[in-house]
């Protein structure tokens, strides 16, 4: 398979990273305050590391965009470009509610190849190959094909736990005739259950996410048969010079569910 190298590599990633993580988030840690008023700890730089690290070594040419890292915007000139949360829900990871995530994906020409989505404290992962599937791996190491269902009607609405809206609540008010129940998960969580079946439709109607806290489940959802898209109907392409998702972006199971 084409990109086989490339989805051991970031297996391999997500995995040593999830071990570090979870040291330290069982013997505590400090949060410091970004510039953009978002938290960061130790386990967002000390994943970061290995994941670079990791990467690296596989392949030295490949560039890397990382939310703990500098862009010197040196990967638009890459055909082949890891994109990198370590942490992704990091409010989670302060909250402890175990919501968080680890995001590894690969673009190659803006186009996405390689999804991973580790969740540290279960030790599930997610993952995707373009035109191979999306794969579940449960916590005993048992592996499973992937794909959305093809509900149309009682849909189950995933929100965010600290980044809901007052537009996202409105839209889940407009369509409760087929919105009939909605549901709390961090981060990444929320694609990876759309493509599992486990449910319908998710939005995140701001522009406050950026490619490395999209690219990873985007895949993992498009190769499970659904959609990932903007408000507007257009797909996210990556390694873009601006990293932010300032349309927002709508995931559903079937075109039918883009209720808008």
């Amino acid at each position: 398979m084409m990109w086989e190298k490339e989805l051991n590599a970031a297996l391999e990633a997500g995995l040593k990273a999830k071990e570090k993580i979870m040291e330290i988030y069982q013997k505590g840690f400090d949060v410091e305050i970004k510039e953009d008023n978002s938290p960061v700890t130790i386990a967002d730089k000390s994943a970061d590391a290995i994941i670079r690290e990791v990467l690296h070594k596989h392949f030295p040419s490949h560039a890397f965009l990382t939310e703990e890292s500098e862009d010197d915007l040196s990967r638009l000139d890459n055909d082949y470009v890891w994109i990198v949360d370590p942490v992704d829900g990091t409010k989670d990871f302060v909250a402890r509610d175990g919501g968080f995530t680890t995001n590894i994906a690969l673009a190659y020409k803006h186009e996405l190849v390689v999804g991973v989505v580790v969740v540290p404290v279960t030790g599930e992962i997610y993952y995707a190959m373009k035109g191979v599937g999306s794969f579940y791996r449960n916590p005993d190491g048992k592996e499973e094909i992937i794909h959305v269902n093809d509900k149309v009607d009682n849909l189950t609405c995933l929100r965010s736990v600290f980044h809901f809206n007052e537009n996202e609540a409105k839209l889940i008010e407009k369509h409760k005739d087929k919105i009939t129940k909605v549901e709390k998960f961090g981060s990444s969580l929320k694609p990876c259950r759309i493509a599992h079946g486990k449910a319908e439709i998710t939005y995140r109607l701001s522009a406050g996410t950026k490619e490395w806290d999209t690219a990873a489940c985007q895949i993992i959802v498009e190769e499970a048969g659904g959609l990932f898209i903007e408000p507007d109907g257009n797909r996210i392409t990556y390694n873009r010079k601006d990293v932010y998702n300032r349309k927002g972006y709508i995931v559903v199971n079937r075109k039918e569910n883009i209720l808008l």
